[in-house]
């Protein structure tokens, strides 16, 4: 079998193996049945052409039911099965290393586009934190396509949006202004307007208010979007 457009991640040794990318069963199963395929064939292909004499009808069939996921060298190797990208399995990326699996790059590529020492990027990859400079840090966000959500993501900052955002509501909103512009890239009036609304919205919540802050990170991204829509 040939390979499909899903290539192999360039060989790239790291000292700690990482966790698995968010697969995405149901597409699996989707274009499997698409080229019409059993997981017997799936599972022949990953062996015969990749090099994973372990993959077996049964392990095919534990992902696509959700009991265990494919590992990275898996999911390309399934990729390559099934004659699509990496990125056609995934679901949502969040971390560095998910959007370069959905974007079918190796961990050089992503290096050499943003400006950094491949050696450097690899580190934050297993560290799950981006640290690039505000340069760097651009050009990541145009070659993974980042929203203002998803760079706080791979900087791993969610936490300290959560502190900011609980203060914002809980007592001092004008204050957590400036941090908050700091932290995201979001323009500043619209940031002020969807903290008001977070804001007013908490007010309102009453004695939901407790369950309102558990979510205040998905709720102000509710509030952003909306105001964006309202502009």
């Amino acid at each position: 079998m040939h390979r499909s457009p899903a290539q192999h991640e360039t060989e790239s040794t790291s000292p700690s193996p990482s966790p698995s990318p968010p697969f995405d069963p149901p597409a699996a199963r989707r274009l499997r049945a698409g080229l019409g395929m059993g997981v017997e064939h799936v599972a022949y292909g990953m062996r015969s052409s990749y090099g994973l004499p372990y993959v077996t009808p049964d392990l095919v069939t534990a992902w696509e039911g959700r009991v265990v996921a494919p590992t990275g060298p898996e999911l390309t190797a399934l990729a390559g099965v099934l004659w699509c990208s990496v990125g056609d399995l995934l679901g949502e990326p969040r971390t560095l290393r998910e959007h370069r699996l959905a974007r079918g790059l190796a961990p050089d590529d992503v290096a050499h586009r943003t400006g950094l020492d491949p050696v450097a990027y690899l580190r934050m990859e297993e560290s799950g934190r981006w640290r690039g400079t505000e340069r760097q840090t651009a050009a990541l966000v145009g070659l993974f396509d980042l929203s203002p959500r998803g760079l706080v993501a791979v900087m791993d900052r969610e936490d300290e949006l959560a502190g900011l955002l609980r203060q914002a509501v809980e007592a001092r909103r004008r204050a957590s202004v400036r941090p908050l512009a700091k932290l995201l890239p979001v323009d500043r009036g619209l940031l002020e307007n969807a903290l008001g609304a977070l804001h007013t919205a908490y007010r309102n919540a009453g004695a939901a208010g407790p369950a309102f802050l558990d979510h205040l990170v998905e709720h102000f991204w509710s509030a952003v979007a909306a105001t964006e829509q309202a502009r």
